[in-house]
């Protein structure tokens, strides 16, 4: 069981936050409002294209290491990991923590933001899920080696994007070390009832 002295107390607001499931508070949080107002821009530019593998290219060959949204992502997760509101709610202790940023709102164009940390050296899977609607994914490393798997399997992603398409299921999985998955869901929908072995839909 999770109990307050097993958590990291932010720094802004001298909570412990425990995943933050009603979102965080902006007023409070500059680092934050400062990655609420970079993660509109970007979804302005990218809303009306769908979650998947073709988005995922896209995302890696525009949006990748040197593009200055995903630079100020990284800036401000960091930042937020720091200060103690990132990925606040232990899964599966300190290796594997979880936290909702912001629901889905008008604001952020009805997608949650949510990250996850990995310490992980060796491969490592999280907890089975589903994307109903897909999820586009910013892969943050903290050291250099660290990787996310997309779909299909054993397909590694450094620092970059993933982008799942809607009805697509896997575990999550990191290896290399230490690094933040910073993800968008449409209308924040996320289902952790699906069951490996299902099917896949045709277009990942």
């Amino acid at each position: 069981m999770t109990t307050e002295n097993d958590l990291v107390k932010c720094f802004q607001c001298n909570a412990c936050h425990d995943g933050s499931p009603e979102g965080i508070d902006l007023d409070n949080h500059p680092t934050l409002k400062k990655l609420a107002n970079r993660s509109l821009e970007f979804l302005l530019e990218v809303q009306n294209l769908t979650p998947g593998k073709n988005l995922e290219k896209r995302l890696n060959a525009e949006y990748g290491p040197g593009n200055p949204y995903f630079e100020d992502f990284c800036k401000y997760i960091k930042q937020g990991f720091e200060e103690g509101w990132v990925a606040t709610h232990l899964i599966d202790g300190p290796k594997y923590r979880r936290g909702k940023i912001m629901h889905p709102t008008a604001d952020n164009l009805y997608m949650s933001l949510t990250a996850v940390y990995f310490d992980s050296p060796e491969r490592y899977s999280g907890q089975y899920h589903k994307h109903p609607y897909g999820e586009i994914n910013c892969v943050i490393p903290i050291d250099p080696n660290f990787q996310l798997e997309s779909l299909p399997e054993d397909t590694w992603i450094g620092a970059g994007w993933t982008s799942l398409a809607p009805g697509t299921h896997h575990y999550p999985r990191a290896r290399g070390g230490r690094g933040i998955a910073f993800f968008f869901l449409p209308s924040g929908r996320i289902a952790y009832n699906a069951k490996p072995g299902e099917p896949q839909p045709a277009t990942l």
